[in-house]
């Protein structure tokens, strides 16, 4: 930036060619610039100047931009429709074309000759109608700064600031846009309240897609409990969050909604949530909850909304209940046609200032209404009609919306109907009968027949033995009856029996926010303890994925891997059956302040050297390299010796002999363990499990969940909290603090360094699993210097992907300034 002193040059543009200047050249620019203007004035009109920077008595003209450095956001003036005169100061998402902030939505202008401008006493406002009238965005109670200039930062926030005369900032965020939400939510944004100010922080929806001016609904931290947030209709509730979890990092109502990424901050001064992903979080037309095109809360628009958590919809009048399709469902319009209705009908005043979903809301609680539609060009105001008015279908009309009418005809039709359709019934009763027990065996024929052919390419050749109900005390009872692995399959009501038909009593933990897979504990009747996982009907793990697992670990015999003990397939049920593990998983000891007492070091370097070993087993010495591909702390089962073994074979990866990596589109994993290469371009290889296998190091050695965030200067992952504490040297404030120093302090550094090689950005840099169980068992090998891991600086992801066709729904952040 230039000194204040020095003469300043600005970037002319001819024909959208720029021409740059020096200071040196400052009179021979003025010359050029003179010439130019004299020879083009009668060709061309004067061009529009685009700037990153506003500086103090310059204009920007309707017409100019003030850009972003990136130029991925930029600050002008815009009409939002052909058809209005109305003119608005905002930023617009170049990605998007949206206009996500603006400056004067209530207060629209409309003199295409307004601009912004810094005046000399530092106040920024808009002026128009010849400079009679002005609009004050910001005046400044301060002695009037003499320096000042309007910036805008590539995600959208318009900042004032004061420089001083060597270029540097004197007083940063004078004034900043992102204290005045208007219908969207950006990252760096905050919803609650300033205790010092009273000032609250909260985003209105717009009158419609096309007027930005405040519309009904608003989002904001609740006054009566500071830990949620609400949507209103209004003075309605229509919608809360519910309360802030902050082990869990979000709200009850939000689980599993990715856009929903907030922090939680309270002092003395304020209190707010603040959101932290670049995507946007919009409220706009008919109360709908946007991030991008993606709606993910509709509790009363248009669309037949999906009733999420928090919603709270509309009383429904007695005289349209017979309209719902159900005792929660919304009465929606059952059809609408552009054109005109054959008489006029009730319009509400304008300055009730309806919106679309107002109008609907009018109509619903009108009993006589039939029909609604906005009345303006920007789809806001409202009118409302009877059954007498009749439709006209035209071309140019507007778009009316008609509610399903209930009609003697009607009622009548449907009592025939009735008693037709219940004639019916009763003589396609019988049928039903047989065909239900046909099916039922022929069900039972196929399932046989399934489960002859599973267990036939799970244990080779062996002949199938019947349903194992563990009556014989453990024998399968027919010849042959073991596979070559001694696999049993179980029948369906004997896991139930053994589980005491699955009750929560005997859950043993979660395999997915979705329940997708849950694992049971249980007891046959000759008294053997089982493990049982079952799988879910809405798991996104098929029978491929199934055998797959069940193949794995029938094949794989090592002391650091789960044992399988048989498997039960029966209509839609997939149930595979371990060695029971009375410890649980490691998961349940270490993320928990009373439970991870248990582990000392001595326990934790065992768990750490015995998920080696295992992983060594899988990669090099098994007859083909498996990739686990979901390694974590929840599928590391612990023995009466506390001794680990690893669990959940349904997203491995076997490799050929010859072969060392490959690419998939199918991604499967779990957030926080995923390397980057398999993470961002779906390359698989034995170093996706080092990786996995770093961070679960990490969290064994700090008792810290990898995916939780870690405040230093701003929230940062735990790979990135180890990574900046061992590069100030500090890596013992690492070391969980219930260890209370009963631990070598060089052995515990060594497997922090371990773990910082294995999450290594590239995957050559990382070592093999042979390499760590030698550096595991031997201090005196010396270990290169780790360098910068991957995903070290994740304070706020700027991308977000989501992969639906995974078996779990992951998040995956494009992590920069790498």
């Amino acid at each position: 930036m230039e000194n204040a002193s020095s003469p300043k040059c600005k970037s002319f543009r001819f024909q959208n060619f720029p021409i740059q200047t020096s200071p040196m050249d400052c009179k021979a620019c003025r010359i050029l610039f003179l010439l130019s203007c004299a020879c083009f004035l009668h060709l061309t009109r004067p061009s529009k100047l685009s700037r990153t920077i506003l500086w103090q008595g310059e204009k920007l003209n309707f017409g100019d931009l003030l850009e972003s450095n990136s130029g991925e956001t930029s600050l002008s003036f815009f009409k939002p429709s052909n058809y209005s005169n109305n003119i608005y100061l905002g930023v617009n998402a170049l990605l998007f074309s949206y206009y996500f902030w603006v400056a004067n939505r209530d207060t629209p202008i409309q003199d295409p000759k307004a601009y912004l401008i810094l005046d000399e006493q530092g106040s920024l406002k808009i002026l128009y109608n010849n400079d009679r009238d002005s609009l004050v965005l910001y005046s400044s109670s301060l002695e009037a700064p003499t320096n000042t200039s309007i910036i805008l930062s590539d995600k959208g926030n318009v900042i004032l600031r004061e420089m001083n005369l060597d270029g540097s900032v004197k007083r940063d965020f004078l004034w900043q846009g992102f204290d005045y939400p208007t219908d969207t939510l950006h990252g760096g944004m905050k919803l609650g309240i300033s205790k010092r100010t009273g000032q609250r922080w909260s985003i209105t929806s717009r009158r419609s897609f096309n007027n930005p001016s405040s519309g009904p609904f608003m989002l904001g931290m609740d006054p009566n409990n500071t830990n949620q947030l609400v949507i209103w209709w209004r003075e309605m509730i229509m919608w809360t969050s519910g309360e802030w979890d902050p082990n869990q990092q979000t709200f009850r109502n939000t689980k599993g909604l990715v856009d929903f990424n907030f922090t939680y901050v309270s002092n003395e001064n304020e209190t707010y949530f603040k959101y932290f992903f670049l995507s946007y979080l919009n409220i706009i037309r008919d109360g709908s909850l946007y991030s991008g095109s993606n709606t993910y809360y509709s509790c009363a628009s248009n669309d037949r909304p999906p009733f999420q958590a928090g919603c709270k919809m509309p009383d429904t009048p007695q005289c349209r209940k017979s309209q719902q399709h159900s005792d929660n469902d919304l009465v929606l319009p059952s059809w609408n046609g552009t054109g005109k209705m054959s008489m006029e009908g009730f319009r509400f005043d304008e300055s009730e200032n309806l919106t679309k979903s107002d109008c609907w809301l009018k109509c619903l609680h009108n009993c006589s209404c039939v029909a609604y539609s906005t009345t303006n060009e920007d789809d806001s105001g409202c009118e409302i009609w009877s059954k007498t008015a009749k439709f006209v279908a035209t071309n140019d009309g507007r778009n009316i919306y008609f509610f399903p009418v209930k009609s003697k005809a009607t009622s009548k039709r449907r009592l025939i109907l009735s008693c037709v359709a219940g004639g019916v019934a009763a003589i396609f009763m019988s049928c039903c009968i047989c065909f239900v027990l046909w099916r039922k065996h022929k069900a039972k024929v196929n399932r046989k027949m399934k489960q002859e052919k599973l267990l036939l390419e799970i244990g080779g050749n062996a002949t199938p033995p019947p349903a194992y109900d563990s009556s014989s005390k453990g024998k399968i009872g027919s010849k042959g009856g073991k596979t070559n692995h001694d696999m049993h399959i179980f029948s369906f009501g004997s896991i139930a029996t053994a589980t005491d038909n699955f009750s929560s009593a005997n859950k043993l933990g979660e395999g997915g926010e979705n329940e997708a897979k849950r694992n049971f504990q249980g007891k046959l009747k000759d008294g053997q303890e089982i493990a049982i996982k079952r799988l879910s009907r809405s798991s996104g793990q098929g029978l491929e994925e199934f055998k797959n697992e069940a193949q794995l670990i029938a094949k794989l015999q090592h002391r650091n891997l789960v044992r399988l003990q048989g498997f039960c397939i029966e209509g839609e049920e997939r149930i595979l059956i371990y060695e029971y593990m009375p410890n649980k998983s490691l998961d349940f000891y270490l993320f928990d302040f009373n439970e991870k007492k248990v582990l000392n070091w001595k326990r934790r370097f065992c768990i750490i050297e015995g998920i080696a070993q295992g992983l060594v087993y899988l990669h090099n010495f098994s007859r083909l390299t498996v990739v686990h591909r979901d390694l974590k702390a929840s599928n590391i089962l612990l023995d009466d010796e506390m001794r680990p073994k690893i669990l959940d074979f349904g997203m491995a990866r076997i490799f050929k002999s010859k072969e060392n990596e490959e690419k998939t589109n199918r991604i499967a994993g779990t957030f926080g363990y995923m390397s980057p290469e398999y993470a961002m371009s779906g390359v698989v290889s034995i170093k996706t499990d080092v990786f996995s296998y770093g961070v679960l190091l990490l969290e064994i050695v700090t008792g810290k969940k990898g995916n939780n965030y870690y405040q230093t200067d701003g929230p940062i992952n735990l790979i990135g909290y180890a990574w900046q504490l061992w590069i100030e040297g500090k890596a013992s404030e690492l070391i969980d603090p219930i260890l209370e120093g009963s631990y070598s302090p060089s052995e515990v550094l060594r497997c922090i360094h371990i773990g910082l090689l294995c999450v290594q950005d590239k995957a050559t840099d990382r070592p093999t699993m042979l390499h760590v169980v030698s550096f595991l068992s031997s201090e005196i090998i010396q270990l290169a210097p780790p360098k910068q891991p991957a995903f070290y600086n994740v304070k706020e992801p700027d991308v977000l992907y989501i992969n639906h066709d995974s078996l779990n729904v992951i998040t995956i952040s494009d992590v920069s300034g790498r």
